[in-house]
């Protein structure tokens, strides 16, 4: 795929990037060398290689799903400016 001036005036367009006549030219070239590079990656083989979420491989560390403490409402609240029945007040923001 080659990128031409109408197209970069597009996706500048489309970017709302003011992009001046004299710096088209030098986009076009800049687009196509990057579009040339992912042309290159499309040819490296990666049938054999499983999608990962990192670079460096690790396991996630897990632990038991229990619940360690609850019905803290009371101590929670203790912390507030201001509470009413086990709920955080704050001041009305609407009108």
């Amino acid at each position: 795929m080659s990128v031409d001036q109408n197209t970069v005036r597009k996706i500048a367009r489309l970017a709302r990037i003011a992009v001046r006549e004299d710096e088209l030219s030098a986009l076009a070239g800049e687009l196509n060398t990057i579009l040339d590079w992912v042309e290159q990656l499309r040819e490296v083989d990666t049938s054999g290689v499983e999608p990962m979420t990192s670079a460096v491989a690790m396991q996630m560390k897990m632990r038991d799903d229990v619940v360690s403490s609850g019905n803290l409402q009371k101590e929670v609240t203790m912390n507030a400016p201001g509470a009413e029945d086990g709920f955080y007040v704050v001041p009305k923001v609407v009108e």
